[in-house]
């Protein structure tokens, strides 16, 4: 695939370390979002740590505070041990992740809301009295205010898609926007589309086209005025591995179990029973 250009000549500016995270309903999509960028950062060579946040209710009603889902990452050119603490910026996909989520955000960060989702019925289920867009709540922030339920939909419009299929390629729409805000290349995330639905094409040529579409319209909205860039880090030559803190702990008591010529069982989330 080749390397997608910028269109227009917005400065891009250095940034040492950036933590982001996204936010939506548990069908949104955002642990698959944030898992494409955290393999884009491990490709880029950026040192990087990251915090899955799932909910804990089984099936929580969509656009309620219990069924908010997360990922947050931390990546930097940088030697780096946390996933970060408050983030420089989310990306929420309704009014229930921007509640949860608002005291996460650093004073003067961004926030790209989708204001789409932004109607009375959603600000009902996520216990809002007012709408936030429109009032003081989020002074403190740079909202970016994208409606990209609307923006897929008419990205979208000739592909055969039912409307559900549609809605659910936001999500690549929101990380194209987020790959042309860090100089972010989409090679590895196409490539990972292309196999992963392979058996439908019609996925695959939507999804790639919400991903290019959200570039594109970051690039050219004039709410961004620049970009910005991370280096790669300073990595001892090697084979690196990625690797989340369950499959650590899991292989830990495999290797333990093992050690001690013991059988072991190990029930966790989701659903033990």
């Amino acid at each position: 695939m080749p390397e997608m250009k910028s269109l227009t000549k917005k400065p891009v500016l250095e940034a040492i370390a950036v933590t982001i995270r996204f936010a939506g309903d548990s069908g949104d999509g955002m642990q698959l979002t944030g898992d494409q960028f955290t393999d884009t950062a491990a490709v880029m060579g950026n040192d990087f740590a990251t915090l899955p946040d799932f909910p804990a209710e089984i099936r929580a009603p969509a656009g309620t505070l219990p069924g908010v889902s997360s990922f947050q990452i931390q990546f930097s050119k940088d030697i780096i041990f946390t996933p970060g603490d408050q983030c420089d910026v989310l990306i929420v996909m309704n009014p229930a992740a921007l509640k949860v989520n608002i005291p996460n955000v650093k004073r003067g960060g961004l926030i790209f809301v989708n204001e789409t989702s932004f109607d009375e019925a959603h600000l009902k289920k996520a216990g809002w009295k007012n709408d936030p867009l429109t009032g003081t709540t989020l002074k403190d922030f740079q909202v970016i205010r994208v409606p990209l339920s609307a923006l897929t939909a008419n990205a979208l419009k000739d592909h055969p898609l039912k409307l559900s299929e549609v809605e659910r390629c936001k999500n690549f729409f929101a990380l194209g926007m987020v790959f042309w805000l860090y100089d972010r290349t989409m090679e590895h995330t196409v490539e990972w589309i292309q196999t992963r639905f392979t058996k439908r094409p019609e996925i695959v040529n939507a999804n790639i086209a919400a991903l290019k579409a959200g570039y594109h319209y970051a690039d050219i909205t004039e709410a961004l005025p620049a970009r910005y860039q991370v280096r790669e880090a300073n990595l001892e030559p090697g084979t690196y591995r990625k690797i989340t803190g369950y499959e650590a702990t899991a292989i830990g008591f495999v290797a333990a179990a093992r050690l001690a010529n013991k059988t072991l069982f190990y029930g966790s989330y989701p659903i033990t029973p």
